[in-house]
């Protein structure tokens, strides 16, 4: 028998209007904090940033492909990776239907990784996905948006993530089981995978100058998780406990 509380329908209906009060109250709230982010100042980009696509070698610009705004989705796969990170990919799996609209409103949109480009092009032929993907191998673009740290950083420490500076250093004895099994669905070692972060980023460009607008890490990324919208509405919710979502094509594998 359940131990959850069972009501009749009007009873529920009264309690489904106090949380529907909530809700829209949420909503509000998320429109005004919509309007903060796009209240942000600007910060002039004048570096030069090139990356790898399958047209060839093209630069931070070239990716707006003659719109007026771009969307970065920071996806984690390192070089060393032989897969995309899962947590990733599962947000990524929402990226086919996506993109196409934003294309059609003035925002270009591209995912971009360290990895080179012949392994992400191969694992998005796996994945079965269309969104344009980009390496930026070789150039600044991650460490400049604190989405990738390097091997002194991490073993000396002095690095930035989600605005806030670690000073630790990372060795394995310290990468926790649940990053562990992350590394382990990427292909590589632990050490290895923590040296990439999840982020997106946003800029606009104006007079043929670009500008960077906005900037989230880690928890910041939930509402770009299609799935837990779903979840965070199921009977349920998230309902976890640890890392129970994989690759799509790995479910029924491990």
């Amino acid at each position: 028998m359940t131990t959850h509380t069972v009501a009749t329908r009007d009873k529920w209906l009264e309690a489904r209007l106090d949380l529907l009060a909530a809700e829209k109250d949420l909503t509000r709230r998320g429109d005004e904090v919509a309007r903060l982010r796009q209240r942000l100042p600007w910060v002039r980009i004048d570096k030069t940033y090139v990356f790898d696509i399958e047209a060839g070698s093209k630069t931070l610009k070239d990716l707006f492909e003659g719109r007026s705004q771009l969307m970065v989705y920071h996806f984690m796969f390192g070089p060393d990776y032989k897969a995309g990170c899962a947590s990733c990919s599962a947000i990524a799996d929402g990226f086919n239907g996506i993109f196409v609209h934003l294309e059609n409103h003035d925002v270009a949109f591209t995912a971009v990784s360290r990895a080179p480009l012949a392994k992400l092009q191969a694992f998005k032929q796996r994945m079965g996905w269309t969104f344009p993907w980009a390496s930026s191998i070789g150039g600044d673009f991650n460490y400049d948006f604190n989405v990738s740290i390097t091997e002194q950083q991490q073993r000396q420490g002095g690095y930035e993530y989600n605005y806030a500076r670690g000073t630790h250093a990372m060795d394995a004895k310290t990468v926790p089981p649940v990053v562990a099994q992350n590394a382990a669905m990427a292909g590589t070692e632990p050490i290895a995978y923590v040296r990439e972060r999840p982020g997106m980023s946003t800029f606009v460009m104006e007079d043929g100058v670009i500008y960077h607008i906005y900037s989230t890490y880690a928890r910041g990324l939930d509402g770009l998780w299609s799935m837990y919208q779903w979840l965070d509405r199921a009977p349920k919710g998230r309902n976890e406990m640890g890392v129970w979502w994989r690759h799509h094509d790995r479910y029924g594998h491990d």
